[in-house]
């Protein structure tokens, strides 16, 4: 069954940097495309970013355009966000997706805050 594990979340003061991971099992993970989402308290969940199957072409939400890095690791089935100038803003929720056979999957979400 497919599987979805975060992790890397923590605290960090703003201006600071975090690298999420996401491993991934039990489907074909080279030739999906990836997402990393995120959920504050009270808010609805927002993509922040994608990947295509082949790691070619990225798009960002235009909140972190600049400050995040969206990259993937097709032998370790595994898709990472790396976060720099972190903002007290960006806390949230952080959980990868992914769409296979027309059914949506995710992780159990990974916890990041920025506080000072």
């Amino acid at each position: 069954q497919v599987q979805l594990a975060e992790s890397g979340g923590g605290l960090v003061q703003p201006g600071g940097s975090l690298r999420l991971s996401c491993a991934a099992s039990g489907f074909t993970f080279s030739i999906y495309a990836l997402n990393w989402y995120r959920q504050a308290p009270g808010k609805a969940r927002e993509l922040v970013a994608t990947i295509t199957s082949g790691g070619g072409n990225t798009n960002y939400a235009d909140s972190v355009k600049g400050r995040f890095t969206i990259s993937r690791d097709n032998a370790k089935n595994t898709v990472y966000l790396q976060m720099d100038s972190l903002e007290s803003e960006d806390t949230a929720m952080y959980f990868c997706n992914v769409w296979v056979r027309g059914q949506r999957y995710w992780g159990q979400g990974t916890q990041v805050t920025v506080s000072s």
